[in-house]
């Protein structure tokens, strides 16, 4: 881990979170700053030649005028890599039509693009020996500076390990330009910290995975500010898409700093990872990751705001551990809730790891009362109220109804509790499970007077 310390009271500025990340040593924020590919691919790369990768897309926004600026530069460059595909998207064939294209050459990729083009840059450049440069063409996720790349494989959406790019352009002319809804993509994947980052004080408060100061430091410290401006991302205003991006790469490097995904993604992301797997396609397509995420955080942020209104420090653990399921029955929710196939295998997986006997429930949810008190108000601070979450989303052109994004409610009332079994990972999904409250939250969620009314036939209603 890099050593950088930072300062306990002043958040860490974007150049000195750059200095705690791991792999990443550049990056260009600005107009134009397409322009500066071949000198900045020389500081990290020297002479080695250059390979640009796009798909029919990013070649056009930007891929064709980072080549030539390349080419204007003298600098070696080989026939770019341009995806096709009109069906491209992060899966592990794409990985493996990149990868092959690789072992015929040694130059350096640069990917061209957003979270698709990365990823897929990111894990090819990874398994054929050599690191890879990026100029993202959208602020839609906090992929770019991330470590690891995520890629559905055998039908599930997996995170495989693999450094990140060793410098990073974004400019903002092109992002600003970013065809539809893809900046709000990413402002909703970077509001979805603030539950994140709920859910990692808890799994520190209960012991299960201490907080990484410097990662919380580069994530969190400036979060507030860099969403303040929800409004301005959608009207493309460079100044607030300029501060989307700030966070988005923050994101990242918290994710290299603590060698894990905890940093900036929770409950909230496996709400995604769930419609993913379920290869779920609305008006023909797959909903972006970053909608996703936003109902994902909407989904989160009803709960916390449900389970603070309890008074936990009077749980009865007695009776929560002797409803507590035994290790197979436990591990059964899989297939009643996915079915028979590969997703009932992996929840099945995940769930055995993280399962707890009755003693070893009844010791965590003791601890939860111990510092529920403390914990109650530490949450309550990390926090935004749920109607500020929605209207932060709304402003920013981003959806607050399920239906949005081609969910009914009834389908994310069991989401729920697929949610909970996919990971191992602790967030607030486990916190309602363990302590018996996650069926009469949802009650109140999807009851008459809660966030998304539902009838008795699963029909939504109107609050």
């Amino acid at each position: 881990m890099n050593s950088t310390a930072f300062s306990a009271t002043k958040p860490p500025s974007l150049a000195e979170a750059l200095t705690a990340a791991s792999e990443t040593h550049s990056l260009e924020i600005g107009a134009g700053a397409r322009s500066l590919a071949p000198e900045i691919f020389r500081q990290q790369f020297g002479e080695q030649p250059a390979v640009i990768v796009a798909d029919a897309n990013t070649w056009r926004a930007a891929g064709q005028e980072v080549l030539e600026a390349f080419r204007a530069a003298r600098h070696p460059t080989i026939e770019p890599f341009i995806f096709r595909a009109p069906d491209l998207h992060a899966e592990h064939r794409f990985v493996t039509e990149l990868e092959e294209s690789f072992h015929a050459h040694t130059a350096i990729p640069v990917a061209v693009g957003s979270g698709t083009v990365n990823d897929l840059a990111k894990l090819a450049s990874h398994r054929t020996g050599r690191r890879y440069m990026c100029v993202g063409t959208a602020a839609s996720m906090d992929g770019y500076t991330a470590f690891g790349a995520s890629i559905t494989y055998k039908g599930s959406k997996q995170t495989f390990l693999c450094p990140a790019p060793a410098a990073v352009i974004a400019d903002l002319d092109v992002i600003c330009a970013a065809p539809g809804d893809m900046n709000s993509w990413g402002y909703a994947d970077l509001l979805a910290k603030v539950p994140a980052g709920a859910d990692w004080i808890v799994a520190d408060a209960l012991g299960l995975d201490p907080v990484h100061e410097q990662a919380w430091a580069i994530v969190q410290g400036r979060l507030r500010e860099l969403v303040a401006d929800p409004a301005g991302v959608r009207s493309r205003n460079p100044a607030a898409v300029g501060r989307l991006i700030e966070g988005l790469m923050l994101g990242g490097f918290a994710m290299q700093s603590a060698r894990s995904s905890r940093a900036a993604s929770g409950a909230e992301h496996l709400f995604s990872h769930t419609w993913d797997m379920e290869h779920h396609t609305h008006n023909g397509h797959a909903p972006s990751h970053g909608f996703k995420v936003g109902i994902g955080t909407l989904a989160a942020t009803a709960l916390y705001e449900w389970l603070l209104a309890r008074d936990l420090e009077n749980l009865d653990v007695g009776a929560c551990c002797s409803a507590w399921p035994d290790e197979p029955s436990w591990v059964a929710r899989a297939a009643a809730l996915f079915g028979e196939g590969d997703l009932a295998d992996l929840a099945g997986q995940e769930l055995r790891a993280k399962y707890s006997s009755r003693a070893q429930l009844g010791e965590e949810l003791t601890r939860l009362k111990a510092v529920w008190p403390e914990l109650r108000g530490r949450l309550r601070e990390q926090l935004l109220p749920l109607s500020v979450v929605r209207r932060m989303l709304e402003d920013a052109g981003a959806p607050t109804e399920p239906e949005q994004i081609g969910i009914t409610r009834e389908r994310l009332r069991g989401t729920y509790w697929q949610a909970s079994c996919i990971r191992r990972r602790h967030t607030v999904l486990d916190l309602a499970v363990r302590t018996g409250l996650l069926k009469p939250c949802l009650d109140e969620i999807f009851g008459p007077a809660g966030l998304w009314p539902i009838d008795a036939q699963g029909r939504a209603m109107t609050a």
